[in-house]
């Protein structure tokens, strides 16, 4: 059976949203390669990963900016599309999805979804990689329309899709009771564990790394926390201590001369490399960070919050040390630079590959 994944974003691994997409593609592709239909927007070229042809089969389209696209946005919007998701649709994706004649369509988040649900003529599963209509609120998006406005457009998404898979237990729950009846499947969020070699934390270094991307508001938040509440009390205790900050907008801003802002790095094992741990220091929940899943698959200890891990099958003093408040956190953190916290990474690692991995995955999205 041809399959087609269509995504409104180039194919890259520099965002949690790239690892997932990659993540179910790799999965999808395990028994022929998966045509991938994306609109070339986010940056650059795809990453090389998506570029080996035995996996994948890539048709990138350029989108119109002129009257064709104008109309299908209106149609869009009258059809209840929140603006925000309908400015992504664009005509050239869908002719390419019909070029294609595919049996099967899978959408790649909410925009494709949206495209797919405006133009009718296909079928699909809806690859979730949150449930909005919690997040986006809580986050003040105003692109997308009151809560109620996007509600009522998730739940017609629920509905129509052949199937949505969803990331965590408690999107399930939360998409089921937006959509009763609604047909759904865990499909947890992966990395390439394989291709992940584990780092020996460097207690030497003193160092703790934040990777990230800052063009996402709960990840700009949660970098401002650690700059401005954690690594100050962190810093009375261990002023050697650094802080590295890796990911897309990581750059420009004013900070203590002990951090490190790499902004974006080609490959992310660059930001792990000499680290001591890692802090995921997210304020607020939402599907499953895969930040928090890629810190643990290179072994190294990670120091989080309880909204971070929300969605993960993790425990505490097990798997990651868990604190809530910069006092807590700051402590966490200093006992991890200390070397407290070394069976954390090995536990870590072995969760990941035994449920966050791309064959995990795979056996998920398994008939």
């Amino acid at each position: 059976m041809k399959t087609v994944l269509v995504t409104e974003h180039t194919p890259r691994l520099d965002s949690g949203h790239g690892l997932r997409s990659y993540a179910v593609a790799r999965a999808l592709a395990a028994g022929a390669p998966l045509d991938v239909v994306y609109v070339v927007f986010g940056g650059g070229e795809p990453d090389p990963e998506f570029r080996a042809p035995e996996r994948f089969r890539l048709h990138p389209v350029e989108p119109s900016r002129g009257a064709r696209r104008a109309a299908l946005y209106a149609r869009a919007r009258l059809a209840g599309i929140p603006h925000g998701f309908a400015r992504g649709i664009s005509p050239e994706l869908l002719r390419a999805v019909d070029a294609q004649a595919p049996a099967r369509v899978v959408a790649d988040g909410p925009v494709a979804a949206a495209a797919l649900l405006v133009e009718g003529r296909h079928a699909f599963a809806y690859n979730a990689h949150n449930v909005e209509s919690d997040l986006r609120p809580r986050m003040g998006d105003a692109e997308l329309g009151s809560a109620r406005s996007l509600r009522r457009f998730e739940r017609r998404l629920l509905g129509a899709a052949e199937e949505s898979w969803m990331v965590s237990e408690r999107d399930m729950a939360l998409a089921e009771e937006l959509c009763p009846g609604a047909r759904l499947r865990l499909v947890p969020n992966a990395v390439d564990v394989a291709a992940i070699a584990p780092v020996e934390p460097d207690l030497a270094a003193g160092r703790v790394v934040f990777v990230g991307s800052f063009d996402y508001e709960p990840n700009r938040r949660a970098l401002r926390f650690l700059l401005d509440e954690v690594m100050p009390r962190v810093w009375r205790e261990r002023p050697q201590a650094r802080l590295r900050v890796a990911g897309r907008g990581a750059s420009g801003l004013e900070v203590d001369e002990r951090v490190e802002l790499l902004g974006y790095v080609e490959h992310i094992r660059q930001a792990y490399e000499g680290a001591t741990c890692v802090a995921v220091p997210l304020l607020e929940g939402g599907g499953s960070p895969l930040k928090f899943i890629e810190a643990l698959a290179y072994g190294l200890p990670v120091v989080a919050t309880g909204s971070a891990a929300d969605g993960l099958a993790v425990e505490p003093d097990r798997h990651y040390r868990r604190a809530d408040g910069a006092d807590a956190f700051a402590g966490a953190l200093a006992a991890a630079l200390r070397g407290e916290a070394s069976g954390l990474g090995r536990e870590g690692r072995a969760l990941v590959e035994a449920r966050y991995s791309i064959e995990a995955v795979a056996r998920a999205l398994a008939p």
